[in-house]
Order: structure tokens, then C-alpha cells, then sequence
């Protein structure tokens, strides 16, 4: 037998979602990042654009968290072991190797 076409309709995005492509990279995601909050505290997008921006910011947010995530997992492999904590000194901020730090 022949076999017929699925008559179950197209996947249609829900609704409110997103599907503009993310950046090419975590600069451009930035930038774009620092201009939706710009017009944001602008205060001249209506409520529907204002929750768009929102839903992109958050995707945003999401795709440098993974990139700042795929860069340290590749330090930890070019240094060969776990990353270490910066040594804080006695005032709670980071030690300099320099001495000049009393």
C-alpha cells in the first residue's frame, strides 16, 4: 500500500515565542543585549514590545551564559586542571602578585 501524507498541520511557533536567529557571537549577543536594555528603561515600547524585548533579553542572557560557559571549560582544558579561586587578601579583594597590595 501507499503510503499518504500526514494531514497533521505545519509546527507552528507558540505563541510569544521568539524565533529570530541568536547572534554568531557572544559581542554581537552583548551589544544587542545592552541595546534592548536601553530601550527598555526608555520607557517608549508599548506593553507587548516591552515583553518581546524581555523574551529576546532573556534569550540573550541564555546564549552568553553558554558561550562564557564553553570558554572556561576550554581554559580549564588549556590549564590543565580545575580553575583555581583568585587568592583574596585580608580587605576581601583579590591579592596582586606585585607586593603593592598592603
Amino acid at each position: 500500500m501507499a503510503k499518504t501524507a500526514s494531514k497533521e498541520p505545519a509546527a507552528v511557533p507558540a505563541e510569544g515565542v521568539d524565533t529570530t536567529p541568536l547572534p554568531a557571537n557572544y559581542e554581537a549577543a552583548q551589544a544587542e543585549l545592552e541595546e534592548l536594555v536601553a530601550r527598555m528603561e526608555g520607557g517608549s515600547l508599548s506593553l507587548d514590545e516591552s515583553l518581546t524585548a524581555y523574551r529576546r533579553g532573556a534569550a540573550l542572557v541564555a546564549f552568553c551564559q553558554q558561550q562564557l560557559e564553553k570558554v572556561e571549560q576550554q581554559v580549564r582544558v588549556l590549564d590543565g586542571e580545575t580553575l583555581k579561586p583568585l587568592p583574596m587578601n585580608t580587605a576581601g579583594t583579590a591579592a596582586t602578585e606585585s607586593g603593592d597590595d598592603l
